[in-house]
């Protein structure tokens, strides 16, 4: 396993493919609970026969559920991985999401992972006189397995601070 623990290792990964993780199956189950969670229980999340009427011709997870899987689907991808240290790790936001095709209760999805930018912030405000973070940019899209389109597309922000 290759492990990205400088910003210089990271810089030179900016624009490849960090890779694929594994296919993981989306159950009515997961797509009940999130809709109890949410207060989302729109039929064509959590009723099978009016969504079978639908251009779905089923049920299909909510967009939301599928940017929340983003932590599980990345943890099952391998290498390389990025440990910059630091006293913690923050989701920072996101840039930009796009739910491109459904994800049909049943189906397989998996996340491709590229790193697009990494960055110091504030140089020189943090120990040491280092940065106070490291900011990293990646786009994360989720694969239905057998379908062209992507599920979804997001531009994920992540900073390490030290």
């Amino acid at each position: 396993m290759t492990t990205a623990e400088r910003l210089a290792a990271l810089k030179q990964l900016e624009g490849q493919e960090l890779g694929a993780g594994d296919w993981v199956r989306v159950t009515q189950e997961q797509v009940n609970a999130f809709a109890e969670l949410t207060g989302d229980r729109q039929y064509i999340h959590v009723d099978s026969e009016r969504a079978a009427k639908t251009p779905f011709g089923g049920t299909i997870a909510h967009g939301y559920f599928t940017l929340a899987l983003l932590p599980q689907l990345n943890a099952a991808r391998e290498d390389p991985r990025l440990d910059l240290g630091g006293r913690m790790r923050l989701n920072y936001g996101l840039n930009r999401v796009r739910f491109p095709a459904p994800v049909p209760v049943g189906a397989r999805i998996r996340l491709r992972t590229t790193l697009l930018v990494a960055g110091e912030v504030n140089p020189g405000a943090g120990p040491d006189g280092g940065p106070q973070a490291i900011q990293v940019t990646l786009q994360q899209t989720i694969q239905v397995e057998g379908e062209q389109k992507p599920a979804m597309v997001a531009e994920t922000l992540t900073r390490v601070y030290f």
